[in-house]
């Protein structure tokens, strides 16, 4: 499994649109991803960002990086200052998958 994490700073006062744009314009294009798991988002503060989505393969999510990642840059431009920082980690540990095991019980 693989993680993308992109780190970005939101504009004062917009940290409720960044969620709903997040909700409704970005997570039906990760949900339609080849390879994507789940997605997950944290605000520290009044301006920082930070979303974590996880991937099957190394190659799911830099294809999405590099095809539709451009497409949630403009659907989010009006809640972003600056441009985010994007890495793609290899997991080596989690409990994703013992958590989403429990929850389905």
């Amino acid at each position: 499994m693989f993680a993308r994490l992109v780190k970005a700073n939101i504009k004062a006062g917009q940290i409720s649109e960044f969620n709903q744009k997040f909700e409704h314009q970005v997570l039906p294009l990760l949900r339609k991803s080849k390879g994507f798991r789940n997605a997950m988002t944290f605000i520290a503060g009044s301006s920082e960002g930070v979303s974590l989505s996880l991937w099957d393969l190394k190659e799911d999510a830099e294809a999405y990086n590099s095809t539709t990642y451009p497409e949630v840059l403009k659907s989010l431009s009006s809640v972003l200052d600056g441009s985010p920082q994007v890495k793609i980690y290899d997991v080596t540990f989690s409990t994703f998958e013992k958590l989403a095991a429990h929850a389905s019980v």
